[in-house]
């Protein structure tokens, strides 16, 4: 079974990241924190180690991957494989995939993921590369083209276009345009202290916020012209707080279902 992911829309407050760190093994995880979004990386680094040292995990260091040089280095390796637990910070999603994409780093976290051997974790920009098809800016007004541009993620979640601080920067338009630029994907927008975690072919929500679902698939219309407001007709939105799970495969909800069928909780 794949590796769970715990994608987070930004903002995390202790209780996501203490999740994280439980996910991770507690006492005995082993966490590698990559900060290469962030323009401030000394610093983020400094932040998330203390941050998961005082929640309790048993080892934790960062891994300085600042140019595709580094992600390159044979000597990345060893670190990663031998983490339980990997967390990108937020910053500039476009740098981590121009520096890591493809890199030996790339291959060794995708074959840890596809392996099921660690956890795997991102906020904001962190969460936002995790899909094949990734949000990286917009907020012109109304549903168009202009209204986002898209590029390749590293692909660590097929099948969704992931879109963080959702609610609280109002990136409802531009997550409606990406989808229906790319039909083929299941629209996330993720707010603030607010995450889903996989588990196989589904999600469940946690934290304080919600997830907003734009399911393209069953549209009856979907125009985008080269200018002007795209027509998305009969769409599927569904807007999910926590303790809700989501099935990716069959793009349905579970709505009132016991703990038990939930999945993970929170």
């Amino acid at each position: 079974m794949p590796s769970r992911l715990l994608v987070i829309g930004g903002a995390a407050g202790l209780g996501l990241l203490g999740r994280f760190v439980q996910l991770a093994g507690g006492p005995a995880a082993r966490i590698v924190v990559i900060a290469t979004a962030s323009a401030t990386p000394e610093a983020t680094e400094r932040e998330h180690v203390e941050a998961f040292t005082a929640l309790g995990a048993g080892r934790v260091r960062a891994l300085r991957l600042d140019t595709r040089a580094d992600a390159n280095d044979p000597g990345v390796e060893p670190p990663l494989r031998d983490a339980t637990a990997v967390f990108f910070t937020g910053g500039d999603q476009e740098r981590i995939i121009s520096v890591i994409g493809g890199t030996v780093a790339d291959s060794v976290l995708q074959s840890l993921v596809a392996a099921g051997s660690v956890v795997l974790a991102g906020t904001s920009a962190g969460a936002a590369m995790m899909s094949g098809t990734m949000i990286i800016e917009g907020d012109a007004r109304g549903v168009s083209r202009a209204a986002v541009r898209t590029g390749p993620g590293l692909e660590f979640l097929p099948g969704v276009l992931i879109d963080q601080h959702f609610a609280e920067r109002g990136r409802v338009n531009r997550l409606l345009s990406a989808v229906a630029l790319s039909p083929h994907e299941l629209g996330l927008g993720i707010d603030e202290d607010t995450a889903i975690l996989t588990d196989g072919d589904r999600f469940e929500v946690l934290g304080s916020g919600a997830v907003t679902v734009v399911d393209a698939g069953a549209a009856t219309d979907i125009r985008v012209p080269e200018r002007g407001p795209i027509a998305l007709a009969g769409a599927r939105i569904h807007v999910l707080p926590a303790g809700h799970t989501f099935h990716l495969t069959g793009r349905r909800p579970v709505v009132d279902a016991p703990a038990a069928e939930r999945g993970p909780a929170a």
